[in-house]
């Protein structure tokens, strides 16, 4: 069997968009799956080709809702079944992932518990990106390929020349993430101090650092509601910043996020495509992770370091 038949691709539902552009990427055809879908809700899925002793690589992030989730696992529980030699979920977008700890008494640790799942139902590999938190990855008892958007987002950054650029923290957890990016880009590092009401509700946030004639970069990991991004490029521009940015790797942008980004002071909010958007809103950009992926897949096949996929 030669290499290019080796290994086969296929996509769930909500990521056909990524799968499709991976497979170009690639040079091979996106396999063949049928999900059918029952009057109550239930759906079953069906490979329609053999994929028996091939490496297959099931492209799907399980952002909202559960459904994304649970096709990922009857992929691979199908996969397994129809013996599948290796199979590798690509979640390009790890849902439940801010459920890492138990924050306060009798919670759920909803990332620890899809990890479970996912090793429940078959699966060999786990290739993602930008974690919420990167204890996520000692969660599994298998290989996790832990990607990061700043391959595609350094370079964005450095094609725009911002003059006197700054790269801020949204929040102090945020922080070593940011302080990377300075670190490689040469800049100084600004963060923001917030306190929350509720989840999904800032009370109140400072900035430590400053900020006054700068060109800043917000940089976050997802963004959500966008309440805590756009308060805080309303007070940075407000303490005197030039231009405010932010960079983010998962654009989940629920609720009145889109409202928020296009009334805020940002010029401008870049994500990768781990998730689809759908919405206008004209200061959203994305860029895409697909040749990340391909060429992340392209080096597991291979059984090569991808060490070379790391730029920070």
């Amino acid at each position: 069997m030669s290499q290019q038949n080796s290994f086969m691709v296929f996509s769930g539902t909500a990521t056909r968009y990524l799968a499709e552009k991976i497979c170009q990427s690639l040079g091979c055809p996106l396999g063949q799956l049928v999900i059918t879908k029952f009057s109550d809700g239930e759906f079953a899925v069906s490979y329609e080709e053999s994929i028996r002793g091939r490496d297959v690589f099931l492209v799907q992030s399980t952002f909202p809702n559960s459904d994304n989730l649970m096709e990922l696992l009857l992929m691979i529980d199908a996969a397994k079944r129809a013996s599948a030699r290796t199979i590798n979920a690509v979640i390009p977008y790890f849902g439940w992932a801010r459920q890492d700890r138990k924050d306060k008494p009798r919670v759920s640790i909803g990332a620890k518990l899809v990890a479970d799942l996912l090793s429940a139902a078959g699966v060999n590999r786990v290739i993602t990106m930008d974690l919420h938190a990167d204890q996520i990855q000692g969660f599994f008892n298998v290989p996790v390929d832990h990607l990061y958007a700043s391959n595609v987002i350094i370079p964005y950054l450095q094609n725009l020349n911002l003059p006197d650029l700054c790269i801020a923290s949204p929040d102090v957890g945020g922080s070593k993430r940011a302080n990377t990016y300075a670190k490689f880009l040469g800049c100084p590092l600004v963060l923001c101090n917030k306190t929350r009401a509720r989840a999904n509700v800032v009370e109140s946030m400072q900035i430590i650092g400053d900020v006054e004639g700068k060109n800043v970069v917000i940089i976050d990991d997802m963004v959500d509601t966008a309440g805590t991004i756009t308060k805080a490029a309303d007070i940075m521009k407000a303490a005197g910043a030039k231009t405010v940015r932010a960079c983010a790797s998962h654009c989940v942008m629920s609720g009145p996020a889109s409202e928020r980004v296009q009334d805020s002071a940002l010029e401008e909010i870049v994500f990768t495509d781990s998730i689809p958007y759908s919405q206008r809103c004209a200061k959203v950009k994305q860029l895409s992770v697909a040749d990340l992926f391909a060429q992340t897949i392209r080096l597991v096949i291979e059984n090569k370091s991808i060490s070379s996929q790391y730029l920070i």
